[in-house]
């Protein structure tokens, strides 16, 4: 399946910082993701996430695919501990859009942690046994 997402003018950039555990859980998520594109659906907002390698966009179930807000350039190497939150940048495409990224910012994590909560476990854990260095 293809999707194409459309971007108007942007209309403002600002600088924020997504909590460790946030951004730890996207990139988790991501990771098992066989075609590198993660779609977690923000049903309380009626929003649709789309996460890949370079940014988070946000597309409302109203607009289809016209994008709202990206989160771009992730700062990750810069922190000191993967507990500290991550620099990013939001992009707006859309006015007024602080209602949304405020939503966005408790909706997103908790639809993450029902995406996470709803996948299978592959069997039971096993050690794996690393040769000593000498």
């Amino acid at each position: 399946m293809e999707i194409t997402c459309h971007r108007d003018l942007e209309i403002n950039r600002e600088a924020r910082y997504l909590p460790a555990s946030t951004y730890n859980l996207a990139i988790t998520l991501l990771s098992r993701c066989p075609t590198k594109h993660l779609f977690v659906p923000i049903r309380s907002m009626q929003y649709m996430a789309i996460i890949d390698s370079e940014e988070f966009v946000f597309i409302d179930g109203e607009r289809k695919c016209w994008i709202d807000i990206a989160w771009q350039n992730f700062k990750p190497h810069v922190r000191d501990a993967l507990d500290q939150p991550v620099a990013y940048q939001a992009a707006y495409y859309r006015d007024n859009m602080s209602v949304i990224m405020a939503r966005l910012q408790s909706e997103f994590p908790a639809a993450l942690q029902a995406l996470i909560n709803k996948e299978r476990l592959e069997g039971p854990a096993r050690i794996i046994n690393f040769p000593a260095k000498r």
